[in-house]
């Protein structure tokens, strides 16, 4: 599939100019656009700007999605908070309640926010490099609309919950794991279809444990309940599923238990057959390195640590070993002057955009 790429200038401007359209005040919509926009310039494609439409701009026109945010702190200590993102945008929710731990770190040592009635708050690693940044360790995770089935079962009912970590390094590039409990992710499956590609076999089970392989058919599926998502480690407990299962649960335990928020079934977007708000739960972690020991001492040993794995004997065939947020250095590197990559099916859904908020303006880019 032949791809374009559009500049982060362009797609910047845009971004920003939908959302303002869609009615997210201007300075939240920068928030929305900058999320999904260094999702993409880290290679996380799966969370970056083709989720726009989809996730927000359609959300937002169901009456499920508040643009406007108006989150509230409902209960708050020296270094604890928790809010309710009442079904704003979660990026935006996400951004404050990531700061505040933040604040709270520098002051404190160490600070946790967790957060009830939010909505998709995106590339989950923004907010843990949010406290990289400060020199701090950043925390995340997220529930979500039931996707995983449980080791042993078939039914749909923990989200992908991803579990997210941010270290500074003294390396050009920080450490940053922000993966999902599942093998894959929606994003992920909604790229293979947009790609025309066959998902690979054990990423997703149908009502009788049998792997299914149309990506197509498995968004409709994961939907009504017929389709899951396998755990980390696979289908049933000789690969180790039950690990990807059990941190699955600690993510929505923690994402929903701390602030009395929604879990499981409680998370489908559905309601007597009529879609509602998904009222998804976050959390968020600071930790102040200084706290501990020197930060530049701290960056040189965690960097040591990843020298020294990558450095380490290589299976045969292999050219290098990798550790997190390697990878996404060498995409930024790649593509920071060259933007965001676009394939067909993504260029014609920026063109209807285009058409549908009166910003003809920018078609051009998109053809």
């Amino acid at each position: 599939m032949a791809q374009k790429f559009i500049p982060f200038e362009v797609i910047e401007n845009f971004m920003v100019s939908v959302l303002v359209k869609a009615g997210i005040p201007e300075n939240d919509a920068k928030i929305v656009t900058d999320v999904l926009i260094q999702a993409d310039k880290l290679g996380f494609d799966s969370h970056g700007v083709n989720r726009l439409k989809p996730i927000y701009l359609d959300r937002i026109k169901d009456g499920i999605l508040n643009p406007v945010t108006n989150y509230q702190i409902v209960k708050e200590g020296p270094t604890t908070a928790v809010i309710d993102g009442q079904n704003g945008m979660g990026h935006v929710i996400g951004y404050n309640a990531m700061k505040m731990a933040i604040e709270k770190a520098k002051k404190f040592g160490m600070g946790m926010v967790a957060v009830r009635n939010s909505t998709h708050y995106g590339f989950a690693g923004y907010y843990a490099l949010m406290a990289v940044k400060e020199n701090l360790i950043g925390i995340t995770g997220t529930n979500a609309r039931p996707s995983i089935a449980p080791t042993f079962g078939v039914e749909n009912m923990l989200g992908t919950n991803p579990l997210t970590f941010g270290m500074p390094t003294d390396e050009p590039f920080p450490f940053l794991l922000d993966c999902a409990t599942s093998i894959t992710q929606r994003g992920k499956i909604e790229l293979y279809e947009r790609e025309g590609k066959i998902l690979p076999k054990g990423w997703v089970i149908d009502e009788n444990g049998e792997s299914k392989t149309d990506p197509k058919e498995v968004l409709v599926d994961l939907t009504t309940g017929k389709a899951a998502l396998t755990p980390l480690g696979g289908i049933g407990e000789e690969t180790a599923g039950y690990k990807g299962y059990g941190y699955a649960t600690v993510v929505e335990i923690l994402s929903s238990a701390l602030q009395q928020g929604a879990y499981l079934k409680m998370l489908t977007g559905f309601k007597d057959g009529k879609k509602v708000p998904y009222n998804l739960g976050h959390f968020f972690i600071a930790i102040d390195i200084s706290a501990f020991t020197e930060v530049d001492d701290f960056k040189r040993t965690a960097g040591n640590i990843l020298r020294e794995l990558r450095a380490s004997k290589k299976m045969p065939g292999q050219p290098r070993i990798y550790t997190a947020g390697e990878k996404e250095y060498e995409v930024w590197k790649t593509r920071k002057d060259k933007g965001v990559p676009f394939g067909d099916e993504l260029l014609k859904e920026f063109q209807g955009i285009c058409k549908e908020y009166g910003l003809n303006e920018f078609l051009p880019s998109f053809e």
